[in-house]
């Protein structure tokens, strides 16, 4: 009944530019001769098999990418994928994230922070028809929604035979293709190494985003399975999980030039939204969302003092805060100075023209764009006030209320009427979740980002306010900072929900519990209920009518740039994805010019003695001042490569990704973007797209010579094979 899905693959065209796109497994075979023309040297159809080397090897973290290593479950990936792992497991007597952390042996390595997981993707099964087999009578916004997310619901539930699977239903193209994807569900994850900061986020924010860069992005778990060889809760008789394929390590890395891959799980990008959305998120979206973002973290900063146990808690936080702020601002800076938003308009006009000349495209795609554009400007009505509330509620009290009035709603519906993230396969993470609050919650801190944000809040129109909120706190227009702050203090002093059994006690209650309860927070939480659940469904009214216009619009912008043999992929959604690429530099601006890599010595010349940035090991200094690289020299370079530079396409997500040289060998990490290509999530651009990722041979030498942990080399595959 449905062939949107085949449609779409039968798009599936060369690339313009060899370098772009993020292909998934089954479109390799369409771009096998450039892959080998590129450099690859294994055979291109392998990697469309998920069960035989080298897909075999990846995994995702569920935010970041992965991968094995060695026979006995050791994972590699960036130190700032697992920092949140680190921070868990520090105190201000054993800071490890100053410190680092390096488990001598098996027996002393530690479980990673609360809800860690490591999924091996076993099955990717195109379920397109199955997911859009909606009943006539479901066609309005609300029902369609419903409609969808019920078919989506029971492919996972018959999916996810045990709780060691995992399986979600991945939207292609805006909805107009879905796949299944199966994952085996590792939930026994420890913290094996972590190199201190001044290597793992060496540069810090001054050098996030940019180039030259000179920082150790690495870090190791190890996966753990029962007797069995099944995913199993943490357990000191756990055994290392077996990989069906780990990658070998190469020690010599690469040179210019070199051909490279990257395999890995990218989150998200928008390089087929339309020129409206297009222009509202750099006009508005980013710059407000940067200011929230430096102003949560000042609010933070004003009453936790660097060191201070407050601080080490919200350390995730602000490292997280502030790299997206200041991927905001390179997303703004590189709007301003291109084309994107006229270039977006340009293609529209040239698509509407194309339908127009056309009767049978006229027929079919003729109102796409306009019922798009229509719902678009509906998404967008209250956006001010709904951001404003979003980072409002990412404070720990108020987050943690509402999340279990809402589980305690769901629990009244059968298990899959229930939203995402409150069915029972959800339950064993949402109770991990609330228990590691602890460990990055303070009151103090809480009350401060409060107090910000409803400055902001009360200086919104008066149509804007949530009557509720208003009521519950005596909000009347006249800003009374003092009386507010009070509640707050008061509301922090007395709630319960700041004690982890507290808290998972009340996964069990009842509506009738909440109701009665005297915890301010969840008298709060009761207060806003009719509000977010208004808000909630209409949200969802509207995701139904964009279910059904972006697909029609997606389809007449694919089957354009079909008939101009231009490159057609989807945007990146969290799953496998496979990208490809050369080492080389670039040239950001006018008579500057970034050559591929950076060295030792250059890190050393950043050292700064004491600087929370750019300080660096004294070990580490003395090696580099004596040229002391041992096996891991480049003599190209006459020193050790830190950092490259490659063409790959990639985004968020892919943070842990392996690099790969031709013979698919284990070179590096990647582990950001240069600040020109930031805007990659939006547009590629060949001359500025580039990739940063750590070279293998310098990890290799910091571990077995400056941090101790040469013991894990030792059950590494490692290759000798020169570039």
């Amino acid at each position: 009944m449905r062939t949107l899905g085949l449609f779409l693959l039968a798009l599936a065209l060369p690339l313009a530019h060899a370098d772009e796109g993020m292909w998934q497994p089954h479109q390799l075979p369409k771009i096998s001769k450039q892959l080998q023309a590129a450099g690859l040297k294994i055979d291109p159809a392998s990697m469309q098999r998920l069960d035989q080397f080298p897909m075999n090897a990846i995994i995702s973290l569920g935010g970041c990418t992965a991968s094995f290593v060695s026979p006995a479950g050791l994972i590699v990936t960036n130190h700032h994928c697992i920092y949140g792992s680190i921070a868990y497991n520090s105190t201000p007597e054993q800071n490890l994230l100053q410190d680092g952390f390096v488990a001598a042996d098996q027996s002393k390595e530690i479980p990673a922070s609360p809800g860690t997981r490591v999924y091996v993707t076993e099955e990717v099964t195109e379920v397109t028809d199955t997911v859009l087999d909606v009943a006539s009578d479901a066609q309005r916004g609300d029902a369609y929604y419903q409609a969808i997310e019920q078919n989506k619901k029971r492919l996972v539930a018959d999916c996810e035979t045990s709780q060691d699977y995992r399986c979600e239903v991945y939207t292609f193209h805006g909805g107009a293709s879905y796949f299944l994807i199966r994952y085996l569900a590792i939930r026994d994850v420890r913290l094996v190494y972590a190199p201190p900061s001044s290597i793992g986020k060496f540069g810090g924010d001054t050098d996030n985003w940019m180039w030259p860069r000179h920082t150790g992005d690495w870090g190791f778990y190890r996966a753990y399975v029962g007797a069995d060889g099944l995913p199993a809760d943490y357990d000191q008789a756990n055994k290392p999980y077996t990989p069906a394929a780990h990658f070998s390590v190469n020690k010599d890395g690469l040179a210019e030039d070199d051909f490279v891959m990257v395999l890995g799980y990218p989150g998200r990008t928008n390089r087929y939204r339309t020129a409206l959305e297009v222009q509202n998120q750099f006009d508005w979206t980013y710059p407000t969302a940067k200011q929230y973002r430096e102003d949560y973290i000042e609010a933070i900063k004003s009453v936790a003092a660097p060191g201070s146990e407050a601080r080490l808690k919200y350390e995730n936080t602000i490292a997280g805060l502030a790299n997206y702020a200041k991927n905001y601002g390179s997303m703004i800076t590189s709007y301003r100075k291109g084309s994107l938003l006229q270039d977006k308009q340009t293609l529209e006009r040239d698509v509407l023209a194309w339908i127009d000349r056309d009767e049978a495209r006229k027929q079919r795609f003729g109102m796409a764009y306009d019922n798009l554009e229509h719902l678009l400007s509906e998404e967008l009505k209250h956006q001010e006030r709904d951001l404003l509330l979003a980072y409002m509620g990412r404070t720990n009290m108020w987050s943690v209320a509402s999340r279990l009035l809402k589980l305690a709603h769901e629990r009244q519906k059968p298990d899959l009427e229930r939203d995402t993230g409150y069915q029972e396969r959800d339950m064993a993470r949402f109770a991990q979740g609330l228990q590691s609050v602890d460990r990055r919650y303070d009151a103090e801190v809480d009350i401060a980002v409060l107090l910000h944000f409803f400055s902001l809040y009360e200086r919104l129109p008066a149509a804007e306010r949530v009557v509720e909120l208003d009521e519950f706190f005596g909000l009347n227009g006249q800003q009374d900072r003092e009386a507010l702050q009070e509640r707050l203090q008061s509301m922090h002093a007395r709630t319960q929900l700041n004690k982890a059994d507290v808290r998972l006690q009340w996964m069990e209650a009842s509506l009738s519990e909440f109701e009665a309860s005297d915890d301010p927070y969840i008298q709060f939480a009761q207060a806003l209920w009719s509000y977010n659940d208004q808000i909630e469904q209409k949200n969802k009214a509207l995701a139904g009518e964009l279910l059904k216009a972006r697909p029609l619009w997606m389809q007449a912008i694919l089957a354009y740039k079909q008939s101009l043999g231009e490159p057609v992929y989807a945007d990146a959604n969290s799953s496998l994805r496979i990208t490809y690429g050369t080492v080389t530099g670039y040239s950001p601006q006018d008579g500057l010019v970034a050559v591929p890599f950076t060295t030792a010595e250059g890190m050393l010349a950043k050292y700064i003695p004491g600087d929370d940035e750019f300080d660096l090991p004294e070990s580490m200094r003395r090696a580099i001042a004596a040229r002391d690289y041992h096996e891991y020299a480049d003599p190209t370079l006459n020193s050790i490569a830190i950092n490259y530079l490659t063409t790959v396409d990639i985004t968020g997500g892919n943070s842990g990704s392996p690099t790969l040289n031709s013979r698919a060998e284990f070179v590096g990490l990647a582990f950001d973007s240069v600040y020109e290509s930031v805007i990659g999530d939006w547009s590629y651009d060949p001359s500025m797209n580039r990739t940063i990722h750590v070279s293998s041979p310098y990890m290799l030498w910091a571990m077995k010579y400056i941090d101790g942990a040469g013991h894990l080399l030792d059950e590494m595959t490692l290759v000798n094979n020169p570039h």
